[in-house]
């Protein structure tokens, strides 16, 4: 008896599998397919985005984008210092042209002691106030460059305001040179801070 012989039944039963089961190998139909887990691979973590709102090594990252409290003192410093530049300059050219007039006088004008002094205090005073005008226009530049301005602004700060510091004690003096030289001092500490530094170099575009 042979196993392909068609009329066994045993033959045929052996070599039959039963109907609705899969063969071996298959998947079964009805059950959900899941995907494999990567085993022993952590899962990354999430990006942390960078200080101020970028990537780190951004355009942005680690620097600020609105100007510190420090700088945005210093920039009202210098509007106070232009308007009391302002305030000197007109005092002096007062005074220059009443020490002109005085010297035309026709009672004084055969001293010539007087005359001298009116001379040297006229030409002083005409010197102040050409310095007290061009201090004003000076600080109303820097203040307006302060939201676009870099390191050279900052550099540029730093020497205006020890400038200011040496006018404020000669020849300005007085009130006015107090002031002077107060706002200027805290014009280059402010400037001079961390803050400041990564104000004026940050990325502009």
């Amino acid at each position: 008896m042979s196993f392909g012989d068609p009329n066994n039944p045993y033959g045929q039963q052996g070599q039959q599998q039963p109907q609705g089961q899969p063969g071996y190998g298959y998947p079964q139909q009805g059950q959900p397919q899941q995907p494999p887990a990567n085993y022993g691979y952590p899962q990354a973590p999430p990006v942390q985005p960078g200080y101020g709102g970028g990537y780190p090594g951004g355009p942005t990252g680690g620097m600020p984008q609105q100007m510190p409290g420090g700088v945005t003192a210093s920039r009202v410093f210098l509007w106070i210092i232009s308007g009391l530049s302002l305030i000197g300059g007109v005092l002096f050219l007062l005074g220059a042209l009443a020490f002109n007039a005085a010297k035309d006088n026709d009672e004084l004008a055969n001293d010539s002691q007087f005359q001298d002094l009116m001379d040297q205090s006229s030409g002083l005073l005409w010197f102040m106030t050409f310095i007290a005008f061009a201090w004003a226009v000076a600080s109303i530049v820097l203040a307006i460059k302060f939201s676009s301005g870099g390191s050279g602004l900052r550099t540029a700060l730093i020497v205006y305001g020890a400038l200011t510091i040496v006018l404020g004690i000669y020849p300005f003096g007085g009130i006015l040179g107090i002031v002077h030289i107060v706002l200027s001092i805290l014009l280059i500490v402010f400037v001079s801070k961390s803050d400041g530094a990564a104000w004026f170099k940050r990325p502009r575009y």
